[in-house]
């Protein structure tokens, strides 16, 4: 039999190349203004503060490519989005901590650094943007049907075992289903010709963000339990982040809590019994946005906010919106019941209830529950049962992936769903 060819996209494009990339943006952004410099005066090369800055721009340069290169394969990501806030960033902590220590620096080798530093990737992924999808071989079998429907993918099915996939990116299969021996042995000659090949699952989940794990036995996670030493970590970063946002802001917190006694009667705090941590309940403190009613309620109703909800009071829908309801929770933060990042908690009525209704939803807690997450940045606020599942596929992916490039992205999400409101209630 003549064996068919799927002829694909070749070797990765030179633009593409880390290498490429990354001596490119240090050249431009970096060696290009001193060498400016240096036309105008050629002894600038040796004064401390140009060799100070250049210094730090190449840590602040490479430290923010990294960054803006683990954030980007994440799910969902559209890169060219957070090249600012990234290089700003890295720019900004370096150069936060050469002036704390007073060292002396080139102003304008730095600004210029900077500048050039997000022109230079900004270009890059104009340039590149067509050239970066992923090239992936679908075999038949199992439950592989549904992968066509995501997008950002230039999928290619296998009709036969005697197909010579070429220039694939990887092929997919699941390696579940009751395959054939010939495509077993595809699978198996593919892998040894270098091409990777990924289970169906793991491919959703690397660009849909969600983790569909409804049993223990279909745990993809690996361990079940996230990084000890970045949890740690985490906590400390927590902690003095909530203390800050306390000082700081407590005249704001002042008059917001005035504010809210002012429009309607009633405490200016709302407090509610909330799942935490490890599964242990406790109270969670918010700015209440809704009027108090005098009406008995059914508690499992009570806790739910429904679009449009007739309780919310109009400061309340300006706080709800801006987040700003949500800051008396570094309370919960500097206490360990909390962090900023992490699974939203849910009323105590409510977690029994999707308990019950949802296989492995407890394993949610085994991460502190914090006030923004990648579940509240992709899908918003959710109440029903089939949104929250797919909720919890989020949270799972979170926990899958649980590190500070993560966290990361969802504090820039973050501030994005403040401009815009996405998701709430």
């Amino acid at each position: 039999m003549i064996a068919t060819s799927i002829h694909l996209p070749n070797k990765r494009h030179l633009l593409l190349r880390m290498r490429f990339q990354l001596l490119g943006g240090l050249t431009f952004a970096i060696l290009l203004p001193a060498l400016i410099r240096m036309s105008v005066d050629q002894d600038v090369i040796l004064y401390s503060n140009l060799q100070v800055t250049i210094i730090a721009a190449f840590i602040a340069h490479t430290t923010g490519y990294f960054f803006y290169k683990r954030i980007g394969n994440f799910p969902g990501v559209a890169a060219a989005g957070y090249i600012l806030p990234t290089f700003a960033l890295t720019y900004g902590l370096v150069f936060a901590t050469i002036f704390f220590f007073r060292f002396d620096y080139s102003r304008f080798q730095a600004a210029a650094s900077f500048i050039q530093s997000t022109l230079w990737y900004f270009g890059l992924s104009l340039a590149t943007r067509r050239l970066d999808a992923h090239r992936l071989a679908i075999i038949p079998g199992g439950d592989v049907d549904r992968l066509e429907s995501i997008p950002g993918v230039n999928w290619h099915r296998i009709l036969s075992a005697d197909t010579v996939v070429q220039h694939a990116t990887g092929v997919v299969a699941d390696l579940r289903a009751d395959l054939s021996d010939e495509w077993e042995r595809y699978i198996a000659d593919r892998a040894l010709s270098g091409t990777p090949v990924y289970h169906v699952k793991q491919i959703s989940e690397s660009l849909t963000g969600r983790v569909e794990i409804e049993h223990l036995s279909e745990n993809t996670l690996g361990s079940l339990n996230p990084n000890q030493a970045y949890l740690k970590i985490k906590q400390a970063i927590d902690w003095a982040a909530a203390l800050f946002v306390l000082v700081v802001f407590s005249p704001l917190l002042l008059f917001v809590a005035i504010a809210v006694k002012i429009e309607s009667p009633g405490p200016a705090l709302f407090k509610q019994k909330r799942m935490g941590y490890r599964g242990h309940p406790y109270e969670v403190y918010k700015f209440r946005t809704m009027k108090l009613s005098d009406t008995a309620v059914d508690e499992k109703e009570a806790a739910i906010t429904k679009a449009g909800d007739t309780r919310i009071t109009r400061l309340g829908q300006f706080l709800r919106k801006s987040r700003i309801d949500e800051l008396p929770q570094a309370f919960n933060i500097l206490r360990g019941e909390m962090s900023w990042i992490g699974p939203r908690p849910e009323a105590l009525v409510l977690s029994k209830w999707y308990e019950a209704e949802l296989p492995f939803y407890r394993y949610r807690h085994i991460v502190r529950p914090g006030i923004t997450g990648w579940a509240q940045v992709n899908q918003g606020h959710v109440a029903a049962v089939d949104d929250v599942l797919e909720k919890l596929h989020y949270d799972f992916y979170y926990i899958k992936n649980f590190s500070p490039w993560l966290d990361v992205l969802i504090v820039f999400r973050t501030i994005r769903t403040m401009l815009t409101g996405f998701g709430a209630r």
